[in-house]
């Protein structure tokens, strides 16, 4: 290790400490890390002078002598641009302070643009959205659908038709501004994760189907960087509705908001189709079940997060893909699964996207 890795270290447990813990005085912050408090000064010192640390003033003193001064991150004085284009109508974007509450917000249509045409609307999106910061921005994260390697290179997108996309390098470079951009099931199992600490996995249902997994603390991201792309496994021997890969029967083809969104359309609103539309999303429910069951035995994961409109998971989609990994796992070894819904709703990428920011340039999370 060297000099200059320790203090980066050093530097994230410090923020680390003020992120999680709130309001602390050197010498607390001292006592937490386990640094001295020659070091924690001089860190805060540095942190201050950069604008992220802010002194608050003393505590009430509970004992004579002088009372502590009180430091903590300055939660509002930075800001993070966050990106989700996860979804098949549009493109979504959020300004957000280093506690993750939402300051603006914006989009733009889809309209089943592809290739460079998409890329010019990531673009027109950030700039709409740095428009409205008015605070110094961090960084930039971005949910890309598709396989993404770990320097940002959309490697596979056939959604968005993106093959081998540095779309990190280009962000960075048309910005002058710090860029993550991660697969949108990871960056979205990050916000997941942040409020449920523990083995994870999270499917997130969209313009396609991809899943976020977090083993041991640590997400898992595989050796091609495709661990999640569950969406084009085919389910079954039986065939089914033919994918946008090619294939018959990929778990997307069944699952997918458009697809389930078009079946339903079809089948149409009378109650006499409501038995119908009813099967139609427990046999989706069923294929995703058949897909998780072997992920489950193999991991013994305790929960399993679904992403994605409520009115199309929710109920009896959910319940016959919990029936299913249940019929299909050793019961004594998953009788507390436990299989929901995201309490993020439709801003889990977002928020994922702030995280993976001030990971990135903090080492916060």
């Amino acid at each position: 290790m060297l000099p200059e890795h320790a203090r980066s270290h050093n530097r994230s447990l410090v923020l680390q400490t003020l992120y999680t813990q709130g309001a602390q005085s050197r010498a607390d912050v001292s006592r937490e890390t386990g640094l001295t408090r020659v070091t924690v000064s001089d860190l805060v010192a540095e942190l201050i002078g950069e604008g992220l640390v802010v002194e608050l003033g003393h505590r009430e003193a509970a004992r004579p002598g002088k009372p502590a001064t009180l430091i903590d991150i300055d939660r509002t004085g930075h800001h993070v641009v966050a990106l989700d284009l996860s979804e098949h109508t549009r493109f979504r974007g959020a300004v957000l302070d280093l506690d993750g509450t939402t300051v603006a917000r914006a989009e733009v249509a889809l309209e089943g643009a592809t290739g460079e045409r998409a890329v010019q609307l990531v673009t027109e999106l950030l700039d709409g959205l740095l428009a409205l910061t008015t605070a110094p921005v961090l960084g930039i994260g971005v949910g890309s659908p598709g396989v993404v390697e770990p320097n940002g290179v959309v490697h596979s997108a056939p959604n968005l038709g993106w093959t081998d996309l540095p779309l990190q390098e280009r962000l960075q470079a048309a910005f002058h501004l710090p860029v993550h951009v991660a697969n949108d099931a990871n960056v979205a199992v990050l916000a997941e994760h942040a409020g449920a600490p523990g083995d994870l996995l999270l499917v997130k249902v969209g313009h396609g189907v991809g899943a976020g997994l977090i083993v041991g603390g640590r997400p898992v991201l595989g050796a091609g960087s495709a661990a999640g792309e569950i969406g084009h496994v085919v389910v079954g021997t039986d065939g089914g509705p033919r994918c946008a890969c090619g294939k018959h029967g990929c778990l997307e083809a069944w699952l997918a908001v458009p697809r389930l969104t078009a079946e339903l359309e079809r089948l149409g609103d009378a109650d006499a189709a409501a038995s119908a539309r009813e099967e139609t999303l427990r046999e989706a429910g069923r294929r995703l079940g058949i897909v998780l069951a072997p992920v489950v035995g193999a991991l013994n994961l305790s929960e399993v997060v679904l992403s994605g409109p409520t009115e199309l998971l929710d109920g009896p989609l959910l319940e016959a893909a919990v029936e299913t990994v249940r019929n299909r796992t050793m019961t004594e070894h998953h009788r507390e699964l436990r299989l929901r819904m995201t309490a993020h709703g439709q801003d889990i990428v977002l928020r994922g996207a702030a995280v993976m920011v001030l990971s990135g340039q903090l080492g916060v999370s």
